[in-house]
This record gives C-alpha cells, sequence and structure tokens, in this order.
C-alpha cells in the first residue's frame, strides 16, 4: 500500500476535508475514509486523474462530482510510479510529464517536420493533384498562355513552316496535337507549353550543325508534352493552396491556382526528375525515328562550350549538369541503334538554317 495526505471535496459543498488516501495496489482502489461517510472506495480505473510534478487531481463520479487534490510531493512521486508501472496514465498525460525542456524540443522537432514536410513532401503530393485536373484544360491553359505572349513576339513565319514540316517526319508518340513556332530572337532556349505548342528561338537554331541535334530538342520538349510536365510543375509551385484544394477533391480550386499562376509557363525551371525522364524518353524517340542519338549530347556541348559555362536557359529554362550528359551517353552505349540518314529531314533541316 502507499499512503499519504490528500485534500478530498464532496462535490455537494464546497468545504474540503483532510483525508488520508490509501493507494490499494492489489485491489487497485483508493481508500479514505470521511467521518460522515466512513470508507469510500474509488477503482482506479473509474477515476479521471489530471497531474503534472507539482499537484495531482483526481475526480470521481458525475453527479455530484467529487475530487481529491494531492499536492505532497512524495505522495505525488509514489502515486505517479505506479500508475506509470500499472499503464494508467495515458499517452496525452505522459507527454505532459514530460517537462518544459522536452516539450520545447518536441515542439521545435514538430516544425521542423512541418517546414521540411512542405519543402520536399508537399511539392510531390501537389504534383500528384494533376491527376484531378481534365487534360482538355492543358489546352485552354496553354492555348491561352500562347496568345498572350505570342503577341509580343516577332515569328519566323517561313522557318516555322519549316520546322513544323520537319517535326510532321517523325513518330514522336504525341498525345496532343503539335505546333511549333520559331520565334527571332538571339536567346538559346525552347520551350514547351501543356496544349502542345512548343515555341524554339532563332538563337538555339543557329547554333545547331545537323538535323539530329534538332531531333534530339524536338524529342525532349514532346516528352515534356506528354507527360504533362508544365502543369505538374505549376502543381508543385502553387503546392501550398493546391495542396488544400486536392484534400477538399475542390477541381474548381485548383483550376484557379493553376491559372493564377500561368504566366510562370516560360520560365518554369523543371524538376531533375522530370529532366531525366525528358532526356532518356526523348533519346528513345530519336532512335525511334533512326537519328543520331549523339545529336542530343552534340547540341549540348555545343551551347555549353559557346558559354563556358553548364548550359544556360535551353530546354525550358533548366541548366543541364555534366552528369546527365554523361547519363546520355550512357544510355546511348547500352543501346544498339541503328542509324539512317533522312534525306527529308536533312533537306528541311537547311532550310531552317538559311
Amino acid at each position: 500500500m502507499i499512503k499519504g495526505n490528500a485534500i478530498y471535496y464532496d462535490g455537494l459543498s464546497s468545504l474540503s476535508q483532510n483525508i488520508e488516501l490509501i493507494i490499494d495496489k492489489e485491489r487497485n482502489h483508493l481508500v479514505f475514509t470521511t467521518p460522515l461517510v466512513g470508507e469510500i472506495n474509488w477503482p482506479i480505473e473509474n477515476i479521471e486523474i489530471i497531474f503534472n510534478s507539482q499537484l495531482i487531481n483526481i475526480h470521481f463520479g458525475s453527479n455530484p462530482v467529487q475530487a481529491i487534490k494531492i499536492d505532497e510531493k512524495e505522495f505525488i512521486q509514489e502515486f505517479t510510479q505506479y500508475l506509470n508501472k500499472n499503464n494508467k496514465v495515458s499517452w496525452y498525460q505522459r507527454l505532459i510529464n514530460l517537462g518544459t525542456k522536452i516539450h520545447i524540443i518536441i515542439a521545435i522537432c514538430f516544425l521542423g517536420t512541418i517546414i521540411l514536410g512542405y519543402i520536399y513532401l508537399l511539392p510531390i503530393i501537389a504534383e500528384r493533384a494533376v491527376v484531378l485536373i481534365p487534360e482538355d484544360y492543358d489546352t485552354e491553359i496553354g492555348s491561352s498562355f500562347y496568345n498572350q505572349y505570342i503577341e509580343y513576339c516577332e515569328i519566323d513565319s517561313i522557318k516555322t513552316e519549316a520546322l513544323n514540316s520537319f517535326a510532321q517526319q517523325l513518330d514522336l508518340n504525341n498525345t496532343k496535337n503539335l505546333k511549333f513556332t520559331v520565334v527571332k530572337s538571339e536567346t538559346v532556349n525552347a520551350f514547351a507549353l501543356p496544349d502542345g505548342n512548343i515555341i524554339i528561338f532563332t538563337g538555339l537554331l543557329d547554333l545547331m550543325e545537323n538535323y539530329d541535334e534538332l531531333a534530339g530538342l524536338i524529342g525532349h520538349e514532346v516528352v515534356h508534352v506528354n507527360k504533362r510536365h508544365s502543369m505538374k510543375m505549376l502543381c508543385r509551385n502553387a503546392a501550398g493552396y493546391l495542396f488544400v484544394a486536392a484534400i477538399l477533391s475542390d477541381v474548381n480550386g485548383i483550376m484557379a491556382t493553376i491559372s493564377d499562376n500561368v504566366n510562370s509557363l516560360q520560365s518554369l525551371s523543371y524538376s531533375r526528375g522530370f529532366e531525366k525522364e525528358a532526356d532518356e524518353e526523348g533519346l528513345n524517340l530519336m532512335i525511334k525515328n533512326n537519328t543520331k542519338p549523339e545529336g542530343m549530347i552534340n547540341l549540348f556541348k555545343r551551347i555549353q562550350s559557346k558559354h563556358d559555362i553548364n548550359i544556360p536557359a535551353i530546354l525550358s529554362s533548366h541548366p543541364l549538369p555534366e552528369d546527365r550528359i554523361q547519363s546520355i551517353k550512357n544510355l546511348i552505349k547500352s543501346n544498339n541503334s541503328r542509324y539512317i540518314e533522312n534525306k527529308s529531314l536533312r533537306d528541311l533541316f537547311l532550310e531552317l538554317k538559311d
């Protein structure tokens, strides 16, 4: 048995009574005596305990609610040990009893988990939210951006026609109708829109020396369209709003959020995973069309050499580090592809170079 002094409230009056409280470990009861009632037994399984290192409050019954307050330090320690040993303390009470320092550490860890989740996990979840968006919306949002963007650009209509003819000669596994536009600009760049519009700047075309390089670029950008990478990155950039909308299955909320971020389509930086996927599947498209897969590497190296840095705003404004070039080389080595010169593609490429 464990004994200690405590204060008892009968719930009928505001008066308190000093009692000797006994913990009967064999019966798992609290036992005490009052002058009016005599011996009182409370089964421990039926009591509510609220306690910390300085005080224990025990409630019993409902009408009236009786209470016992324990403030004797040694008794509190013994009572607490008994409760812990017999699993009479809830996880919530155990958490409360850990102390201020532990609470601060837990709070910091919890906050850190939230931050890490927001940075790393939430964008991934938001990317998955794209499945809630009908693919027709890709066309709507891509066309809207294209019409606004192209209004301020100078289009090379002759090269645009030749580029579209070039692309039509290729089997690109495209899931959307593709439309290529050549914009007169020294900018070394190309980017794909979710509706199938692909814009290539003359600054990039001027660097090319072989039609295989153009086939590699087209294959890479078409994969971005086929895999809905633009829409996934828009979701990623608006991760916080989209996460809540996805949880609520609010498709209209998702679309509204994406519409608010549509102006970032031109400058999207795809994730490393998306770029790797576009590299690998773009390379497969080159092989499927009997074009030299080395063309993709040659183009990257030429741009890299021209700027003497990692590739700048090439392929949807995403830099291409050396390890991606090496990855493409490894894929080429593992594939015994056959190269057949395509005179039609060569002639169309020469038109683009004129």
